[in-house]
């Protein structure tokens, strides 16, 4: 089965926080993105809220109870107290858990698992007893994979930036498609599912797809809103779709 598609909603709602006005409608935009095929909608509520607000989490999460139960929600953060307490509130299908410094304008490395794993296990048992898959940012090191499944965690997000990154430089796109390959292989050999985002295109979905065959969910936000720009929100999700393999 190819990759589903989650929509990040972050993009669109650091455009609408610009003017004290409720557009564009991040709920809005979320359901247009659904209805055109997405699986699931992605959401990263910084302490700052200078992307995603707090009080849109439980819109988000009545729009896909209400209108799309076969969705998902899926929330991204760095495992504070106030992000815990925010998830098991809202309730998401899966979490997944960056290492983010609260000042980073995006996320932008895995988590170190050997030297975190007492702490990052503790918060996955935390999630899995309020019944939430936990998916862990990665870098593409295979030789933090085991780490990584000691935690009890379900999967783990490639990071993809530098693939992502290498756009106008074949060559090199083709040596950091293999890191994410290997990593991912690694990780389905020791039982964990594979995610994967970050700098992803209609334009580089396809070999990360015939690459990494086994992979479960691409979450995708900047590209895609800024496609959505040009084509609109609906022929955006289907295009993404269709580079995913459906």
């Amino acid at each position: 089965m190819p990759a589903k598609l989650s929509v990040n909603l972050n993009a669109i709602a650091m455009l609408r926080n610009r003017r004290d006005l409720p557009w564009p409608s991040v709920t809005g935009l979320g359901r247009i993105a659904l209805a055109a095929g997405a699986h699931g909608l992605t959401v990263h509520p910084r302490p700052d809220q200078r992307h995603v607000r707090f009080s849109d989490l439980p819109e988000i999460r009545a729009l896909i109870d209400d209108e799309f139960p076969q969705a998902e929600f899926n929330i991204e953060g760095y495992p504070t107290e106030e992000f815990l307490a925010l998830v098991e509130r809202a309730e998401p299908e899966q979490v997944t858990l960056v290492p983010d410094d609260p000042s980073q304008p995006t996320s932008d490395h895995g988590w170190d698992f050997v030297a975190e794993q007492d702490f990052l296990s503790g918060v996955v048992r935390r999630l899995k007893k309020g019944g939430m898959r936990v998916s862990l940012f990665s870098d593409p090191d295979p030789a933090g994979v085991a780490a990584a499944r000691a935690t009890g965690a379900d999967r783990i997000e490639l990071y993809t930036g530098p693939y992502g990154a290498a756009y106008d430089a074949a060559g090199k796109a083709g040596k950091e498609l293999e890191l994410l390959g290997k990593a991912a292989d690694a990780a389905a050999a020791a039982g964990l599912g594979v995610n994967a985002g970050h700098d992803l295109t209609v334009a580089n979905l396809p070999a990360l797809a015939r690459r990494l065959p086994r992979l479960a969910e691409v979450s995708i936000g900047h590209g895609l809103t800024a496609d959505a720009l040009e084509y609109g929100m609906a022929a955006t999700v289907r295009r993404f779709l269709a580079a995913c393999g459906w």
